[in-house]
């Protein structure tokens, strides 16, 4: 008779060597598990954040050139002062809370000063430059950062045609008056409404003054551009012989424009805007029609950065060049179109500063 102890041996071996495979597979499983995988590269910066930080760049240099000029006192105090609170408050609008990665992609923001400017001439023509770099990206700059760097470049523009007059140095082109803006109606590239009942169906704004879309932005417009009319036409008679040929001027721009936008609202699929038979002015405006008249320039800027925030193409291009000439008009009139025209900014909330420059929060662009 056979030991049953010697047969069992070889029938372990196996299980042995299951049982030695199975927790050499737990230690390499859990070591893998322990190594900590290689962190995924940072996704490179949109374009609308490299224009953003070029244009806050851009301001620091340019108010740190002011700051100079103010100090040496080459040019009247006040309008350096000016100059200078006004790219303050840009930089505290265009700040980041962090730096901004590297710079990446096909496209790239438009070149601007690279150093502070020395001298009033030089300083006119960097701010000069700037502006029309920021207005620039603003044509392919997502909708919120399109109307904060064009309303930033478009008073950067202004800045030096003011600037140029006090220093007595010659002005830059398109410093002084803004482009007249496309008046020939829509884009024939625009395509073509081909929806009429989304317009129906088109969401209610969720917030006071806050467009649904670009069919309530381009309504605005055009009931903005309309009142404008009736307030010019209203004016022309009270004013005097040095403003009326401006102001006559001004009312074939208004009327191109309140055409350009009924026509881009009806290739929007928008529902047409009745015009009104009159419109209350404001008590003053028949005692002060040059004052009232720059009053009314002022309140079409919010609806042309609406359009700007909202389109793209041929209507955010046509909404640029409109915005500029709006601003141009209001400080032609001695109204301040602001600091950043387009965009109702609450100055009073913008975080201050640090030393240097440095940044702590940024706001909303909207």
């Amino acid at each position: 008779m056979k030991d049953r102890r010697h047969d069992s041996r070889p029938r372990l071996r196996p299980l042995r060597y299951a049982v030695f495979a199975l927790a050499a597979l737990v230690v390499l499983s859990l070591g893998f598990a322990l190594i900590p995988a290689d962190k995924p590269a940072p996704s490179p910066p949109s374009f609308s954040e490299r224009a953003r930080s070029a244009a806050f760049s851009d301001a620091l240099d340019l108010r740190a050139a002011g700051q100079g000029l103010a100090v040496n006192g080459a040019v009247d105090s006040t309008t350096v002062d000016g100059v200078v609170t006004l790219l303050t408050i840009q930089a505290k609008a265009l700040q980041s809370p962090a730096p901004a990665p590297a710079a990446q992609g096909s496209a790239s923001p438009s070149p601007a000063p690279t150093r502070p400017a020395r001298g009033a001439a030089e300083l006119v023509q960097a701010l000069a430059a700037s502006g029309v770099a920021r207005v620039k990206d603003a044509e392919a700059a997502d909708g919120g950062m399109a109307r904060l760097l064009a309303g930033t470049g478009i008073a950067q523009l202004l800045a030096a045609g003011r600037l140029a007059a006090a220093a007595g140095v010659p002005a830059p082109q398109g410093t002084a008056a803004g482009p007249d803006g496309d008046v020939s109606g829509a884009d024939s590239s625009a395509s073509p409404c081909v929806a009429p009942s989304a317009v129906a169906a088109a969401p209610e704004a969720t917030e006071p003054g806050a467009p649904a879309d670009i069919r309530q932005a381009l309504a605005a417009v055009t009931a903005a551009e309309q009142q404008a009319v009736y307030a010019y036409q209203a004016a022309l008679p009270r004013l005097v012989p040095a403003e009326a040929g401006p102001a006559s001027d001004f009312l074939g721009q208004h009327k191109g424009l309140t055409a350009s936008a009924e026509a881009r609202l009806r290739v929007a699929c928008g529902a047409s805007v009745p015009q009104q038979p009159g419109y209350i002015l404001d008590g003053g405006f028949l005692a002060a029609p040059a004052a009232g008249l720059g009053r009314i320039e002022a309140s079409t800027l919010a609806p042309y950065g609406d359009v700007v925030a909202l389109s793209q193409g041929q209507d955010r291009a046509w909404a640029l060049s409109a915005l500029q000439s709006a601003a141009a008009r209001a400080a032609r009139w001695g109204v301040d179109p602001g600091p950043v025209p387009g965009l109702n900014l609450d100055v009073g909330q913008l975080p201050a500063l640090r030393a240097g420059g440095a940044v702590t929060a940024s706001p909303a662009a909207s």
